[in-house]
C-alpha cells in the first residue's frame, strides 16, 4: 500500500522538532521525495526510508528551505555506492539553477556517478510529470514571488488523492489543482490578527481553509507553519473560520496511508 511520510513540516525557520517542509511518497517500486532540505539522508534514516528506494525527485522552487539539501543527497548516495538511476522534476527556472549549482560543485569530475536524469516540467496547470502503477503525479503554477508549484498525487488503486499547495498566494489555479482533493496540505506561513492578510507569496491559516472549501477538498492539514517561539496549533481555528471540513496539523515523520 503506497504511503505519505511527513518529513518535515516547518516554515523557512525550523526547530528541533520540525525540520522544513518537505514528504515522501512511498510505493513498491517507486519512491517520490518533494523538496529536499538540510541533510535529507539523516531525515531518511529517521523516516525509515532506504535510500536506494527513492527513484524520483520533485523541485517545487528554487528557494534555500525547500531544495537546499539536493547536493547533499546526491553526493551522499554516490558516496554510499548508489547505481541506482534518479529522475529530477522542476520548472525550467528551477532545473537550470540546480544544474548549473552541481556544475559549481564539479560533479561531472566525481567518478563512477550513478546516472541523474533532469526533467523540465511545463508552466501549466495539471502538467503530468510521472505515472506508474500506484501513483500519478501532476503540478500547476501557483502564485509565489519566484516561479513554483503545486503538487497533486492520485493513487488509481485507492482513488484517493492528496494536494501540496507548496508556498503560495491564495490563487485559482491551486483551486483547480485540488478540486475533490481527499487531503489538501496547505501552507499557513502568516500569522495575522486578520486572518484574510497574506504577505507576499504566502497565505494564513483561515486563507488555507478558504481554499480548501473552495477545492471540495474532505480534509485540510496546515504545514509549512512557523515553528519558532509559536504555539503552532493556534492556527487550527483560523482555518475553521474559513472550513467546515476536519482541520489538522501536520507534524514530523507523520504518515498516511493511501
Amino acid at each position: 500500500m503506497p504511503k505519505l511520510i511527513i518529513l518535515g513540516s516547518s516554515y523557512a525557520v525550523p526547530n528541533k522538532t520540525h525540520e522544513n517542509t518537505h514528504m515522501a511518497v512511498v510505493g513498491q517500486e517507486r519512491a517520490l521525495m518533494i523538496d529536499c532540505v538540510s541533510n535529507p539522508i539523516v531525515r531518511m534514516e529517521e523516516a525509515g526510508l532506504p535510500l536506494n528506494s527513492l527513484t524520483d525527485l520533485i523541485m517545487t522552487h528554487f528557494h534555500p528551505d525547500h531544495i537546499s539539501g539536493v547536493p547533499l543527497l546526491l553526493m551522499g548516495m554516490w558516496l554510499l555506492g548508489r547505481k541506482r538511476p534518479l529522475n529530477i522534476y522542476g520548472l525550467p527556472h528551477v532545473v537550470d539553477r540546480m544544474e548549473h549549482l552541481m556544475d559549481d560543485y564539479g560533479w561531472q569530475l566525481w567518478p563512477n556517478f550513478y546516472p541523474v536524469e533532469f526533467h523540465r516540467i511545463p508552466e501549466q496547470e495539471r502538467a503530468p510529470v510521472m505515472s506508474c502503477d500506484e501513483f500519478r503525479v501532476f503540478t500547476s503554477p501557483v502564485k509565489h514571488f519566484i516561479p513554483n508549484i503545486g503538487v497533486r498525487v492520485d493513487f488509481p488503486l485507492s482513488k484517493k488523492s492528496f494536494v501540496y499547495s507548496s508556498d503560495t498566494e491564495p490563487c485559482p489555479s491551486l483551486v483547480r489543482l485540488a478540486q475533490g482533493v481527499d487531503i489538501l496540505f496547505h501552507e499557513a506561513t502568516v500569522v495575522s490578527i486578520e486572518p484574510t492578510v497574506s504577505a507576499m507569496g504566502h497565505s494564513s491559516a483561515y486563507q488555507a481553509g478558504d481554499i480548501a472549501r473552495e477545492a471540495g477538498a474532505k480534509l485540510l492539514y496546515l504545514i509549512h507553519y512557523p515553528s519558532q517561539g509559536f504555539n503552532d496549533a493556534s492556527i487550527i481555528p483560523q482555518a475553521q473560520k474559513a472550513f467546515d471540513g476536519e482541520v489538522r496539523l501536520a507534524v514530523d515523520l507523520m504518515e498516511i496511508n493511501f
